[in-house]
């Protein structure tokens, strides 16, 4: 870690908190790493070690309002759009024209947007727990009960009122015990997602105290108002940058999709026929996918060795010179 620079960037008038390790000049390859929630930065560390030791150049952003970058001054209107917005802006601060980009979560919806919308700035694109998913609003509301755990955090101060009673630490250690579970979290009637978790209960064997103090000192800073507004919130937003009954778009990048099949995604409603028949391949036809047989959602931290020799194979199959 002590090879980390982290630099703060102007991006659409916001500073952005990056890190960033590898040769800004040597390198031909630069490597944009996208965090989902409750991450930042800080989940790709084994990854962008890995990708600077293999001689290329890695950078990881926290989106705005996560972590150490400046927050929107209206949280409750930001969007996807913003965040793909903002990592075009500091691409361009830092001079570099094509990237891979891999996401991780709601990161990957955040990376396929940025490839269809800058798709001669992509060299291919990897996604972690998360395969393609047209951008449309979700409503969960009609196939899972009222208590699962992002109908819950789609309510207006639901969350807050939530996570309120608890420090901050103790909300990402709650979350990174639910979330890597094989079973989706849903609360009954009179419980909230909070409450789902034991304060007995251990953390995750591969995720260490001294990672839970990272994330909880910044979200200590943070808070957690615009990580509610994207991906939750925004996931049911009627507004779209698409046109009404326009076609599906076409990811036309290289691309790979890795999972864990013990990840609670895949009990999301149709998601797991939807990735093992191989229907997202519809929407990105050069995707291939790889399953790790243990692995569950926060894969890139759970087995990092198996992940970073997916991501630099991957990689090596698809250099643009």
């Amino acid at each position: 870690m002590e090879k980390m620079e982290h630099k703060f960037i102007e991006a659409n008038g916001l500073k952005h908190h990056v890190a960033d390790i590898g040769s800004s000049s040597g390198s031909p390859v630069t490597i944009l790493f996208l965090h989902g929630f409750p991450e930042l930065w800080y989940t790709w560390r084994f990854q962008m070690i890995a990708a600077a030791d293999a001689g290329y150049r890695a950078i990881a952003p926290d989106y705005r309002g996560y972590g150490l970058s400046d927050p929107p001054s209206e949280p409750e209107k930001a969007t996807f759009d913003d965040f793909v917005s903002d990592m075009a802006a500091i691409l361009d601060a830092l001079h570099i024209s094509k990237v891979f980009v891999i996401g991780q979560d709601f990161g990957a919806m955040v990376a396929y947007r940025f490839a269809l919308r800058y798709e001669e700035r992509i060299h291919g694109i990897i996604t972690l727990g998360v395969p393609f998913m047209p951008p449309r609003p979700i409503d969960y509301s009609s196939t899972l009960p009222e208590g699962f755990y992002i109908t819950r955090w789609q309510e207006p101060g639901r969350a807050e009122a939530d996570f309120g009673r608890l420090d901050a630490k103790t909300v990402l250690r709650n979350i990174y015990i639910l979330f890597s579970s094989s079973e989706m979290p849903i609360a009954p009637e009179n419980q909230e997602i909070m409450d789902l978790v034991k304060p007995s209960t251990p953390l995750p064997s591969w995720f260490t105290e001294e990672d839970l103090a990272v994330y909880g000192a910044a979200y200590d800073k943070s808070g957690f108002q615009t990580a509610l507004q994207v991906p939750y919130r925004e996931l049911r937003s009627k507004k779209t940058t698409e046109q009404p009954n326009a076609p599906d778009p076409i990811v036309n990048a290289p691309a790979l999709y890795i999972t864990g099949n013990k990840d609670y995604v895949f009990k999301f409603p149709n998601m797991e026929n939807y990735i093992r028949s191989g229907a997202v391949k519809m929407y990105v036809p050069k995707l291939e996918i790889e399953f790790i047989p243990e692995g569950s959602h926060f894969i890139c931290e759970q087995f990092p060795d198996k992940v970073n020799e997916l991501i630099l194979t991957f990689i090596s199959k698809n250099i643009q010179e």
